[in-house]
């Protein structure tokens, strides 16, 4: 794991330097994206900077709703601008006209914005960096095209960023084909304070998943997972926290019905972190059965609440699982192992409690003002 930073001097990166954040979703929208970008710019104030954010005005999990042209949010100036085409590459060309003020640009994740700054830089000037944030290989539908793209546009947008920040060690190592000597990786930090000790003080056959309900985070296998489990022991239960997006409410329910798990299975919506800490308070066990993973936000916010992760081994998982030995892994296409190794967790924490539930003392490399630190070095590189 990463050593604190705390000894290290600030990189001269003056106060008030304009950082503007340019990233598809953003509040009140709620997903991994969000949170990174918005815990980013809070760090950023509190350290002097003038971070703001330009996004698209509409949210994909809810399109027929036009959000505010403009907005502040817990000291964040957004701006807000249309979009058209596919939610997967949304074009929204007026960005270039909100980056007058900008010291520097920082871009979020791999889609229209990475590709158009790059290529209008003569329209701007700006200084770009970006972060990875898992590219756009989170599922393998259009696999072929997406590789072709990666290494045609994507490799020449990337040429003109100043530097990218892999939000994973298997992300900087796919960016560093493209831009040999620009990537470093910087994971994401994650608010530790949220949902610090949220789980139950005593061992419960009670298990949670957290965020978006997109294709690729594979919910159909949690309640499979589920199925066995509760044919074993009928106690076992399963917490889906998260938002709509690829799977519908109505498709989640649909599919918990068809298993018969309306009683060992809840699904809670839109939730927010209160409520949430709420429904962790009664749970012993987190579950992921994502096939990717940018980075794993979700799975250090459940280890930061002093859950037991068992999670599907993508690479970002299987990173942190040879950070952190509490993390386990195992196959969620196989329902029956999945539940065997659920089960055995549930026993290990009753009986050796001080060595498989995580500690929030070995998670403090992800603490935001660590991480805005090594942004910092980015941005003063940048500059």
């Amino acid at each position: 794991m990463t050593a604190p930073f705390a000894h290290r001097p600030v990189p001269a990166v003056p106060p008030g330097t304009r950082i503007v954040h340019v990233v598809r979703q953003f509040l009140p929208n709620r997903g991994g994206l969000e949170d990174v970008v918005a815990n980013l710019c809070r760090a950023q104030l509190a350290s002097g900077l003038r971070p703001s954010v330009v996004t698209l005005d509409r949210l994909f999990s809810r399109p027929e709703l036009v959000l505010p042209a403009s907005e502040v949010i817990d000291g964040i100036p957004v701006t807000r601008i249309p979009f058209r085409g596919s939610t997967r590459y949304p074009l929204a060309p007026s960005v270039f006209a909100h980056l007058h003020e900008a010291d520097l640009v920082h871009v979020h994740a791999i889609d229209f914005f990475f590709d158009a700054l790059a290529f209008g830089w003569l329209l701007h000037r700006k200084p770009l960096v970006a972060t990875t944030h898992g590219g756009f290989f989170h599922t393998t539908d259009f696999s072929g095209l997406k590789t072709l793209w990666f290494n045609g546009p994507t490799r020449l947008s990337a040429q003109v960023y100043r530097g990218i920040a892999g939000c994973s060690t298997n992300d900087a190592r796919l960016f560093e084909r493209l831009a040999p000597g620009k990537v470093r990786v910087i994971e994401n930090g994650v608010d530790l304070d949220k949902f610090a000790g949220a789980s139950s003080p005593e061992p419960q056959r009670r298990l949670v998943s957290l965020g978006r309900f997109s294709k690729n985070k594979r919910p159909d296998r949690l309640i499979a997972t589920m199925a066995v489990l509760a044919r074993r022991e009928p106690a076992w239960h399963l917490d889906m926290i998260g938002v709509a997006s690829d799977w519908t409410e109505e498709a989640l329910r649909t599919a918990i019905a068809a298993a018969g798990m309306e009683r060992n299975v809840s699904l809670h919506l839109g939730l927010d972190d209160a409520a949430a800490r709420q429904v962790m308070s009664r749970t012993s066990l987190f579950v992921s059965a994502s096939e990717f993973e940018g980075f794993g936000l979700a799975l250090v916010e459940a280890m930061s609440a002093g859950l037991v992760p068992i999670v599907q081994p993508n690479a970002a998982f299987a990173g942190l699982a040879g950070k952190f030995p509490v993390v386990r892994t195992v196959d969620f296409a196989d329902p029956d192992e999945a539940a065997a190794a659920v089960e055995q967790a549930h026993a290990d924490l009753v009986h050796f409690p001080g060595t498989t539930r995580p500690r929030l003392s070995d998670l403090a490399s992800y603490s935001w003002s660590e991480v805005s630190r090594r942004y910092l070095e980015l941005y003063a590189a940048a500059l």
